[in-house]
């Protein structure tokens, strides 16, 4: 078995999760029919929904389910975006964080490109933090025309916690609603939908030990959202299409899981990455960790950048060894591209290439550990004979010279 140090891309199903995926998949029945079966899976999905309220911080009512992390970003910006524009044309501005998933960014810049959005994009400090200066400088500089903010809780990268409570007194002193993409955040960090005062609040079942394929949105009761795609009426009329009965309940039972176990699992996870932080610094003194420190940082987080080494190059070295590990780098048509996160951090593109991130969850162990510190120095070591890619060079490019310098070409 490989050592896993991916959990942030996705992590393994829960046994939870997967008991109630067998026994849901193994029934019959549409939530939406009005006979047993029917009835029996909408039982089936109303209890899912409080166990994820209650594991969220929310309302039931306020949960709104999706196919993922991504579906959910996409309803809560372009649904509150043209709701508040529908309510007031000039309300277009949308202030973001220059360090979002790319399921909010590239959503943002869609609603620029199409629907006549303004973007400020915020900055962030070298530890990935919003510069909340800049943020009230924006609300103040005229909040009748934003139309949201939206700052995710925890980057998907470096591991950074924003401060999301700080940042919705801001935007809520303005007047402007804001959504915040928690998807890392949830199962890892305490994170309470009310207490946080957000407006909206995406999450997703397969970061948390559920499967790929559900999530959902956390929408205030009052708060007004134009759907984006339509049919059925489903979800409050919010999102329309057949609840998937299956992977609703499995996600709950992946959500009951971690909210009964988070503190000690929060302590336990967080041990292991201290302890990978020091062995990774001490066998390549080189190394550069990333993001916020401490508490700041995600518990299962932990992000390098490598000098010298194509950060594809080293992943794919690591993966021949045992490792299985990330870049956390956009990659488009197969072209290996610095990290739109690293670069706002303010890192020059060579460093920022030179990244690698090894996330711990549920499945991780000292053994893991182990074996990551055992084989690193080694793997680094090809790597930087390996060189630094071009920057036109593709994913197979950068494998084949890891590959080459394994075997000591």
């Amino acid at each position: 078995m490989p050592a896993y140090f991916d959990h942030a891309a996705t992590t393994p199903l829960s046994a939870a999760a997967l008991a109630a995926l067998t026994r849901e998949l193994a029934r019959t029945g549409n939530p939406s029919s009005l006979h047993g079966s029917g009835r029996r899976a909408r039982r089936a999905v109303e209890d899912a929904r409080e166990a994820i309220a209650a594991a969220a911080g929310a309302h039931p009512s306020e949960v709104i389910f999706t196919s993922g992390g991504t579906e959910a970003d996409n309803l809560a910006v372009k649904g509150m975006y043209w709701s508040r524009v529908a309510e007031n044309p000039i309300r277009r501005r949308i202030l973001c964080s220059a360090v979002e998933h790319h399921a909010v960014l590239d959503t943002v810049e869609w609603l620029e490109r199409h629907e006549g959005a303004e973007v400020a994009w915020l900055p962030v400090g070298s530890d990935g933090v919003v510069d909340l200066e800049v943020l009230q400088a924006e609300l103040s500089r005229d909040p009748g025309t934003v139309a949201l903010v939206t700052v995710m809780w925890a980057n998907n990268e470096v591991g950074t916690i924003q401060p999301i409570k700080r940042i919705v007194e801001l935007a809520h002193a303005a007047g402007v609603p804001v959504h915040s993409d928690a998807v890392q955040a949830f199962g890892s960090v305490p994170v309470h939908f009310k207490d946080s005062g957000l407006d909206a609040m995406s999450i997703s079942g397969h970061k948390i030990g559920g499967p790929v394929g559900v999530g959902a949105l956390l929408l205030g009761r009052a708060v007004k959202l134009t759907p984006v795609q339509h049919g059925g009426g489903q979800e409050r009329d919010v999102r329309s299409g057949t609840l998937d009965t299956a992977s609703i309940a499995a996600f709950a039972a992946a959500a009951e899981s971690v909210a009964a176990a988070l503190p000690a699992e929060t302590a336990r996870i967080a041990s292991l990455r201290d302890r990978l932080i020091d062995g990774v610094r001490e066998r390549v003194p080189e190394a550069v960790l990333r993001g916020a420190s401490g508490e700041g940082r995600l518990p299962g987080n932990a992000h390098f950048t490598f000098p010298g080494c194509e950060g594809d190059s080293l992943l794919f070295l690591l993966d021949l060894a045992g490792i299985e590990s990330s870049t956390g780098s956009a990659c488009t048509a197969g072209v290996p591209r610095p990290s739109h996160v690293l670069l706002a951090m303010g890192l020059d593109e060579e460093t920022a290439r030179g990244a690698q991130r090894f996330s711990l969850g549920h499945a991780s162990t000292e053994a893991d550990v182990d074996a990551l510190l055992a084989a690193l120095p080694e793997a680094y070591s090809r790597a930087r004979q390996a060189g630094m890619a071009g920057h036109e060079s593709s994913i197979q490019t950068a494998g084949t010279e890891a590959r080459q310098a394994l075997r000591g070409a």
